[in-house]
């Protein structure tokens, strides 16, 4: 049984935006610090975003700020990414990953037990 399902990638312009969703089936979502990263080609998982369990602290790697914006939604299980004005360097699958039961703002790779298959987000110049 999966516990996160990534949508919302696609092929778009540069300057384009999407918006990325994460459906969780975890037992304890609303308590649980989510993320998103990314890898590109050739390159590792990075981090993208974060969010503590009730969304009122967020972060988000340098590149990004003022572009993306995360967010979530308890009430219907989901946490979501939207990204604006995107660019080649921003193509990449992306990952949603969730530390169940655990309310904090988490930024490693490594904290995160749970991830999704990923949703692929491709940026033509």
């Amino acid at each position: 049984q999966e516990l996160l399902v990534e949508s919302g990638g696609g092929l778009v312009q540069t300057g384009a935006s999407l918006r990325l969703s994460c459906a969780a089936s975890g037992p304890s979502f609303s308590m649980s610090a989510m993320g998103w990263f990314r890898e590109a080609p050739g390159k590792e998982r990075e981090f993208v975003a974060a969010i503590n369990y009730n969304g009122a602290r967020t972060e988000y790697r340098d590149s990004v700020k003022g572009r993306f914006t995360i967010s979530r939604d308890n009430a219907k299980n989901r946490v979501e990414l939207q990204v604006n004005n995107l660019k080649p360097e921003d193509t990449a699958v992306y990952f949603c990953a969730a530390r169940f039961g655990n309310p904090g703002l988490i930024l490693l790779r490594s904290d995160y037990p749970y991830w999704g298959r990923g949703t692929q987000v491709t940026v033509s110049s």
